[in-house]
């Protein structure tokens, strides 16, 4: 079960994955960052935390990553819980297409769930 509240994240013994947006492999995406609890995520940089990510695992990840690492940080910054799809637009208007976001020729390790069809 997601949190509702960032509050219900506070716990120091407070899963990853009750953070909306975060399963099991993103989880551990956030872990290999030393990210083990959701507070840990309160200061953080999702930009940051995508390069980190993508010069440890040696490989570019989809953007929607960063999108998921955006929505998680606003949401212990006490924002409502938001799919991370609605992070795409502020996204693209802060980093554009920054270096390391775009998919890559080799195809892009895409992370996450869907947005609805419709």
């Amino acid at each position: 079960m997601k949190a509702l509240r960032h509050t219900d994240c506070l716990h120091a013994t407070a899963s990853l994955e009750l953070i909306p947006n975060i399963g099991p492999a993103l989880a551990e995406d956030l872990e290999l960052l030393g990210i083990h609890t959701p507070r840990d995520l309160i200061g953080r940089d999702a930009l940051v935390l995508y390069h980190e990510l993508c010069a440890r695992t040696g490989q570019r990840h989809d953007p929607c990553v960063l999108d998921t690492f955006m929505a998680a940080i606003d949401f212990m910054r006490g924002a409502p819980a938001a799919p991370w799809w609605h992070y795409t637009a502020q996204r693209k208007l802060l980093y554009g297409q920054a270096r390391g976001t775009e998919p890559g020729a080799d195809g892009p390790r895409r992370r996450g769930s869907a947005p609805p069809a419709g």
